[in-house]
C-alpha cells in the first residue's frame, strides 16, 4: 500500500514521500526496532512490506518512523474514538429552583428531584429565589440550603457553598458516583426488569399446560 496526503498542513503525520529527513529511526511492522537507517532505505522497505512508512515520533532525532497500513490505522483509530464518545459520559448540571419559606409538600417534591438526579449521577445547582423582604432573611435560603445538603448527604455532597448572587442564593451538590457508574447501575436495573418480564411470560403457559389434564378425568364419569 502505497499512500500520499497532499493539500493543506494538517495534524496528520507525515507518511512517505513527505517525510523530508535524510534518515530516520525505524521500526517495523510488528513493533521490532530495525534502527537508525537511511530514508531511502526506510522507503524501500515499506514498497516491499506493501505498507506506508509513517512518522510517528517528528520531534526525535532523528524522527522515528513505523512501518505500517495507515489506512487501516486511521479506520481502526476513528471507530476507537467514534465508540469512545459514544461510551462517554458527560456530568450534567441540572437545577432546582426553590423558594426561602417553601411548604412541605413543595419541598418533598423538589427534594425528590434532586435525589433522582444525583442517583443518574448529575450535579444539581440549587437556586433559592427571595423576593421582596425575603431579601433582608438570607439567613432563611442558607438554612433551606443546609438542610436540603443533608436531607440528601449520602446522595451527594456540597461541591461550591451557598453564595449570594444578586437576589439569589445558589449552592451546588455533586453527585457521590460518578456518572459511568450510575449508567451502568440503571443498564443493570433495566436488564433485571426485562429478564423479570420474560420469566413470568413463560411461566403463563406452564400453568395453563398444568390444569388441562385435570379436567379430562372428571368429565368421563359424567359420559358413561
Amino acid at each position: 500500500m502505497w499512500c500520499y496526503l497532499g493539500g493543506s498542513i494538517s495534524a496528520e503525520p507525515r507518511i512517505n514521500d513527505r517525510i523530508r529527513v535524510p534518515e530516520v529511526r525505524l521500526v517495523g511492522p510488528s513493533g521490532e526496532q530495525v534502527g537508525i537507517v537511511p530514508l531511502a532505505k526506510a522507503l524501500e522497505l515499506a514498497q516491499e512490506y506493501d505498507l506506508d512508512l509513517v512518522e510517528v515520533a517528528a520531534t526525535a532525532r532523528p524522527p522515528v518512523c513505523k512501518l505500517m497500513d495507515y489506512g487501516k490505522f486511521k479506520y481502526e483509530s476513528a471507530m476507537k474514538a467514534r465508540e469512545a464518545r459514544k461510551n462517554q459520559a458527560h456530568t450534567v448540571i441540572k437545577e432546582m429552583k426553590l423558594r426561602p419559606k417553601i411548604d412541605p409538600h413543595d419541598y418533598d417534591t423538589k427534594k425528590g428531584h434532586v435525589v433522582r438526579f444525583l442517583k443518574q449521577g448529575d450535579k444539581v445547582k440549587i437556586t433559592i429565589m427571595f423576593r421582596g423582604r425575603e431579601q433582608s432573611r438570607p439567613e432563611l435560603g442558607f438554612r433551606l440550603l443546609q438542610r436540603l445538603a443533608s436531607d440528601v448527604e449520602d446522595l451527594g455532597f456540597i461541591e461550591s457553598n451557598p453564595k449570594q448572587d444578586g437576589r439569589n442564593m445558589i449552592m451546588v451538590l455533586g453527585p457521590h458516583k460518578k456518572k459511568t457508574e450510575a449508567m451502568a447501575e440503571a443498564r443493570e436495573a433495566q436488564a433485571a426488569r426485562k429478564a423479570e418480564r420474560q420469566g413470568t411470560t413463560h411461566e403463563e403457559p406452564a400453568d395453563e399446560v398444568a390444569e388441562a389434564p385435570a379436567e379430562a378425568p372428571a368429565e368421563t364419569p359424567s359420559e358413561a
